[in-house]
């Protein structure tokens, strides 16, 4: 990199910041926060307040009436809806949660390594064709795979799948993993690789030169300096995951059914208790903030990470 080049770069830096720390940006970071937020705030008010309460005013009006109460916690954690309940459905988003976000992460991590860093014919048309991936909408996915996972795959006369099975669509999480990895894996890749390939040559070829492997630096170099993005990309991952209804409808039922779609059933059939949504949609909310403000620090370095190279 040249000096003239890092004096071009070290003068944007210092013009983005100036932008982006002015008073009107600040004031306009508060005012977006702001609005962000009293949603959820009146959210949490109103899963203090009695049902009678919440039917009939405001969740303003607490601080001019306050009146608390647990039951709306005690009542959503005891619902059960297909004989699961509540408690069983939390646990349920987690189990499809975190192996959906693990396992299109790690396999975009390699694919990322080899697209970034591997010498090999076509490369780059495999990363042109992963790229483009991401145009194709999931909706068009779910019928073909409903029938990949209850039928298989015959070639030629030959069954070269034989499919989950039809019994297996209520009690497994396999298929919802599977699609929620596929649908993922073309954003993953693309943003792991330009993270990666902003890693400078010099450094990659003095490993080599020191007799590692490519197991060996991506083990030790690539994965340690992607880790930003890593974080960044398994907070979408997550969120996304936990708060997906349409493929836990199609692939999840009975027992195996996350909180969004049992959620759907919790105000009632004509909606009479619908103000239990407030504490319901709330426990909901609670695990992915945790996540998101424990892999905070990472988000920023991890969105930026390849916007600039050179």
């Amino acid at each position: 990199m040249s000096i003239t080049s890092v004096a071009n770069s070290t003068r944007r830096v210092k013009k983005t910041h100036k932008a982006l720390s002015s008073p009107w940006a600040t004031a306009g970071a508060i005012l977006i926060a702001v609005v962000w937020t009293v949603p959820t705030f009146g959210l949490f008010v109103s899963s203090f307040r009695p049902a009678a309460d919440i039917t009939t005013s405001g969740w303003w009006t607490f601080f001019t009436n306050p009146n608390v109460t647990l039951n709306n916690y005690a009542q959503t954690l005891d619902f059960v809806s297909s004989g699961v309940t509540i408690r069983q459905t939390l646990v349920n988003s987690l189990t499809i949660t975190i192996p959906a976000a693990v396992i299109p992460i790690t396999l975009a991590l390699l694919i990322a390594y080899a697209l970034a860093w591997i010498d090999f014919r076509g490369r780059h048309v495999v990363f042109i064709a992963i790229f483009t991936l991401q145009i194709v909408p999931l909706q068009m996915l779910l019928v073909p795979l409903l029938k990949l996972y209850t039928g298989g795959v015959t070639l030629a006369g030959v069954q070269i799948f034989s499919g989950l099975g039809a019994n297996s669509l209520g009690s497994g999480f396999a298929q919802v993993w599977i699609t929620h990895t596929m649908s993922a894996l073309p954003l993953a890749t693309f943003m792991l690789h330009n993270a990666l390939a902003t890693i400078p040559g010099e450094v990659m070829e003095a490993a080599q030169i020191d007799g590692a492997g490519h197991g060996q630096i991506f083990l030790r170099l690539a994965l340690p300096l992607a880790v930003p993005t890593i974080a960044s990309y398994a907070i979408f991952q997550f969120l996304w995951v936990w708060n997906d209804l349409l493929i836990a409808t199609i692939f999840t039922s009975g027992r195996n059914a996350p909180i969004t779609k049992t959620l759907a059933d919790l105000s009632g059939v004509y909606g009479q208790q619908w103000y239990l949504l407030t504490a319901g949609t709330f426990l909901a909310i609670i695990v992915p903030l945790c996540v998101f403000f424990a892999l905070q620090r990472f988000f920023v370095r991890g969105l930026l990470a390849g916007a600039t190279k050179g």
